[in-house]
């Protein structure tokens, strides 16, 4: 995969859960670290995201936040 963004993670799909409108979409990155987003289902439809396929997560943030408890 190309792409001008540099922070692109390869993983599994571990779980893929629909909803009306979109999905929400695990992917273990690492043994035990997993990312999870939400596409349209659309686009899961598209891309023909299931459980045990290998994908890509792009991430673009321009801010990362810190908190602390309280």
């Amino acid at each position: 995969m190309q792409s001008s963004d540099s922070n692109i993670l390869k993983g599994k799909v571990v779980k893929v859960v629909e909803g009306a409108v979109n999905c929400e979409v695990t992917l273990e990155i690492a043994s035990g670290v997993e990312i999870v987003g939400t596409i349209t289902r659309t686009s899961a439809t598209l891309l023909e995201l299931e459980e045990g396929k290998i994908a890509f997560a792009v991430i673009k943030a321009s801010d990362v936040m810190f908190g602390v408890p309280g």
